[in-house]
């Protein structure tokens, strides 16, 4: 997959490549942002295009991913008027510290769980990961701003927070009524190694599972996986993929002796999925080899 993976849905159905970009027949345009494997985490940012603002959902991790992504804000030629940070993991807000100097302007906010999780985590993550990234490390730990409420907008459509009111308030995805879409997150990956590491207790767990039926009632059309590479579906398929992931490895978690045992059990159901990193470490820390986070 290159740097930007692209999907165009247009209101002819018609499939280009170039830039991931969803639209439907609304006034919003869905553009996704996703630097695939040749950065550290596949992970994805959304742009909600309007007629004359735009807003950004997560900011990328790396330096020059969020420099990309600048540029392809600026390429709109729309003003950002606000970036939604959905979850408080680094790959999701390290690149605040690139956005917020190209577009000063811009609010950055997030759910009062989220940013208190980025400041009990962020040294320690800024730390860690800081001697991985080098000079794509940020500068500065840029924290958000609380969200009020649940929802935001972009040229007055209301975009829904959803999640504040879960088990796992930290865990949230946006909900954009009118292009029946799901963005934002970590709860669901695609085609990819499902990152288990940060749920370490059969209880979170089974909040991410209610999480994940949450999504599916709502019925929607599109569905970004916070996480994928490769030609992930942008649907439900990916929810259920994820769900099914989830239970296979519960099952499998208690069976194995240690986490080479976890490893290749989880292997034999996916033996062809990408970033098995992700799998590593998530066996060693379930099976208490490993402390995490750092």
């Amino acid at each position: 997959m290159t740097r930007k993976t692209t999907l165009n849905i247009a209101l002819a159905g018609i499939l280009s490549l170039g830039t991931i970009s969803l639209a439907q027949a609304t006034s919003l345009k869905l553009d996704i942002f996703n630097p695939g494997e040749r950065s550290v985490f596949p992970v994805s940012s959304e742009l909600i295009i309007g007629d004359r603002e735009v807003v950004l959902i997560d900011a990328q991790f790396q330096k020059n991913d969020a420099e990309a992504l600048a540029r392809r804000i600026k390429y709109t030629g729309k003003k950002l008027t606000t970036i939604y940070i959905s979850q408080s993991d680094p790959d999701f807000y390290f690149g605040l510290d690139t956005l917020t100097k190209a577009f000063p302007n811009a609010k950055v906010i997030a759910s009062p769980e989220t940013i208190k999780e980025i400041n009990q985590t962020k040294d320690g993550k800024l730390a860690y990961w800081g001697g991985v990234l080098k000079e794509q490390a940020p500068k500065k730990v840029i924290v958000p701003q609380p969200l009020e409420g649940n929802t935001f907008t972009v040229d007055g459509e209301k975009l829904i927070v959803v999640g504040l009111d879960g088990p796992a308030a930290d865990r949230t995805f946006v909900w954009i009524p009118k292009l029946k879409a799901v963005v934002g997150g970590v709860t669901v990956s695609g085609n990819i190694h499902v990152w288990m590491a940060d749920t370490q207790t059969k209880e979170s767990r089974k909040n991410w599972m209610q999480t994940l039926d949450r999504i599916k009632k709502l019925k929607p059309t599109i569905v970004v996986p916070g996480h994928f590479i490769g030609n992930a579906p942008m649907t439900l398929q990916s929810v259920k993929f994820t769900q099914k992931y989830l239970a296979t490895f519960e099952k499998e978690l208690p069976k194995a002796k240690d986490s080479k045992a976890l490893i290749a059990a989880m292997e034999k159901y996916y033996p062809k999925l990408g970033d098995k990193s992700s799998l590593e470490l998530s066996a060693k820390v379930l099976k208490g080899e490993m402390k995490w986070p750092q």
